[in-house]
């Protein structure tokens, strides 16, 4: 299993840290949401995500992949951590008090049965890897290539409807949008394993339909479960960007 792209953020790559901000900041940002019940607004949560990352950059030396625990549930525990310090400094500022911030407690870091974060969370974490797979495919491919797997995966429209919007047969459109289909696959290993500290975290590509060593009947399911993923995205984005809807 691979460390390196922890090995980037100890070595303070700017590069890396952006790339942790764009992929699992809608998350983050989603289950801060959750969790504030109308108590906080956007605006905080956006600052809390981003002390969420502060907070991260400063414990970094201390993580330990080998010590059982998902990089996601580690970057939840921190954002639990941020958000309960708001709360209750709002709390003692109503008392009319003060509150020092507590230490982080980070018997988290040992990953022990039964002890999971929250399903919703960690499938939406899931799917930002997908999404980030999807986006470096959409920049390698051909520009027609990755218009074909947009129109007839992402979208839904009928190949026969996609090669006469093209000018192009049928088993072109299949055969261009196998393609791409195969960049997706390759891609979407890397990414896992870029992003990914456990054997649970590995596996889960093919328990979400996503088989990344198929057989010919697995390419329907691959591409109903990547559709399924780019439209869950689209909602996440959007509740992530308002003024974008």
């Amino acid at each position: 299993m691979t460390t390196s792209f922890i090995s980037r953020l100890r070595s303070n790559d700017q590069a890396a840290w952006f790339e942790l901000w764009e992929i699992f900041g809608p998350v983050l940002r989603a289950q801060l949401t959750k969790w504030g019940r109308g108590r906080i607004g956007p605006e905080t949560v956006r600052d809390l995500s981003q002390e969420t990352l502060a907070a991260l950059s400063d414990s970094i030396e201390r993580y330990d992949p080998g010590r059982g625990a998902r990089f996601s549930t580690w970057l939840l525990a921190i954002a639990k951590h941020v958000l309960g310090d708001e709360l209750d400094r709002r709390s003692a500022q109503k008392r009319g008090g003060n509150r020092r911030n507590a230490e982080l407690d980070e018997t988290w870091m040992k990953a022990a049965p039964g002890a999971t974060a929250d399903g919703e969370y960690e499938a939406a974490v899931f799917r930002a890897k997908v999404e980030a797979a999807l986006k470096l495919v959409e920049r390698e491919s051909d520009f027609t290539d990755f218009s074909i797997y947009r129109m007839r995966v992402l979208d839904g429209k009928p190949g026969k409807d996609v090669g006469l919007a093209l000018g192009m047969s049928e088993p072109t459109v299949s055969r261009r949008l196998a393609k791409v289909r195969e960049l997706l696959r390759t891609r979407l290993g890397e990414v896992i394993s870029t992003y990914s500290f456990t054997d649970e975290e590995l596996a889960e590509a093919p328990r979400n339909g996503l088989e990344l060593n198929p057989t010919k009947s697995d390419d329907a399911l691959f591409d109903d479960a990547i559709a399924d993923i780019y439209h869950r995205q689209l909602e996440l984005r959007r509740g992530d960007n308002p003024s974008n809807a």
